[in-house]
């Protein structure tokens, strides 16, 4: 990494590491931060759509329907940044238990699913902490490509970040080197417990850099980092549950994530860094305002067809079980209603008879069925 990259104001920031190699070393939060008018205009607009998406989802009579598939479709397009090619109907089919998708790529999908699903569990075990972060490592990276990476531990060794195959020495950039990292995890850890100083969003923003700067993680940063900002949205109540898909604005523009991420190290631009998160904020509150009516409206249309239905109570229930995971098997369809083999086929063949569920070409002996208009709802598209 070289000095020279890094602005006058920033280089007493870039530090000899023991290694004899340079590093950066962020500041502590808060920022300083200069709300220009353009800024102010922006915060004011992301935080109406963000309002607005809360109210929404507040009013919805199951919150859940709109978190549950947006959590995937975040934990699909997070991934994604990192290099993985999953798609949401991969993730949907696999946890089906289809046979016919590739289960390398999936299993990091599936695994931030699960992340995401622990540190907003209002019954976790943790508050909010380093501690809680470093499980939600664990889920992401054990088992998985990079579960060779400590999943569940801080670093204990130098990591960098630059082109394909570059060594330490032509790094674009060096966090901490591991002597000074955990006075930079103390601060962090602390600052999420501080009195706020900065607009909510704004502190939401600066702690993802202020992770994603020190980079506590041999690897899977990026995605714990996101994390972090759907889980401080729920954390600080500025949303009631994890329904913002922030990766699915950044993913097409990752360069620019990268970018303005990498300007605040060597230049301090702030300004430029929180113009594009609340950009993000905005864009993808008004995405899921539109994405929880179309679900709500979908699931009302669900929900008229089927209690004209014989058995609707049911019927009901396996609808609502198609916005967690849209596809099933008979043999979970038996398990979510508890009743036999034989009912549980006829209330498939009900759902498939009323045009909710098709059933996928067969493929292996366990029969799979496939609710297309939530992926459509969700995703934006028709399956593959």
């Amino acid at each position: 990494m070289l000095r020279e990259r890094f602005a006058p104001r920033q280089r007493p920031h870039v530090v000899r590491a023991e290694g004899g190699y340079d590093a950066f070393v962020p500041p502590p939060l808060p920022p300083p931060v200069e709300l220009v008018a353009s800024l102010v205009g922006r915060l004011s607009s992301a935080d109406q759509a963000i309002g607005e998406l809360r109210g929404v989802t507040a009013s919805m009579p199951n919150p859940m329907l709109l978190s549950r598939p947006l959590v995937r479709r975040e934990a699909v397009l997070s991934s994604r940044i990192e290099g993985t090619r999953a798609s949401l109907s991969d993730l949907v089919l696999f946890e089906a238990g289809s046979t016919e998708v590739d289960g390398s790529d999936v299993r990091e999908v599936l695994n931030y699913v699960r992340a995401t699903e622990h540190v907003v569990d209002p019954d976790r075990r943790l508050p909010l902490s380093l501690p809680l972060l470093a499980e939600a490592h664990a889920i992401l990276m054990t088992g998985v490509r990079g579960g060779h990476a400590t999943p569940g531990e801080f670093r204990r060794s130098q990591n960098w970040i630059g082109p394909a195959g570059a060594l330490l020495a032509d790094a674009t950039y060096v966090p901490p080197p591991p002597e000074r990292l955990w006075d930079c995890l103390d601060a962090l850890e602390k600052y999420l417990h501080a009195r706020r100083t900065l607009p909510p969003l704004l502190d939401i923003a600066a702690i993802h850099y202020q992770f994603e700067a020190v980079h506590p993680f041999v690897d899977g940063n990026g995605r714990v980092g996101r994390l972090l900002v759907v889980l401080l949205l729920v954390e600080w109540g500025l949303l009631p549950g994890p329904v913002l898909d922030l990766s699915a604005y950044i993913e097409p523009r990752r360069d620019r994530y990268y970018d303005g991420l990498l300007a605040v190290s060597t230049h301090g631009n702030w300004t430029a860094w929180f113009d594009f998160m609340l950009e993000v904020f905005e864009h993808q509150a008004q995405d899921a305002v539109q994405r929880a009516r179309g679900l709500d409206a979908l699931r009302t249309d669900y929900l008229d067809r089927v209690t004209t239905s014989r058995s609707s109570a049911l019927l009901v229930r396996l609808v609502d079980e198609l916005f967690t995971v849209p596809a099933l098997t008979i043999p979970h369809a038996q398990q979510v209603l508890g009743v036999t083999h034989r009912s549980a086929s006829q209330s498939i063949a009900r759902l498939v008879g009323l045009g909710i569920l098709q059933e996928r070409p067969a493929r292996g002996r366990r029969r799979l069925f496939l609710a297309a208009d939530v992926l459509t709802a969700t995703e934006g598209s028709r399956p593959r």
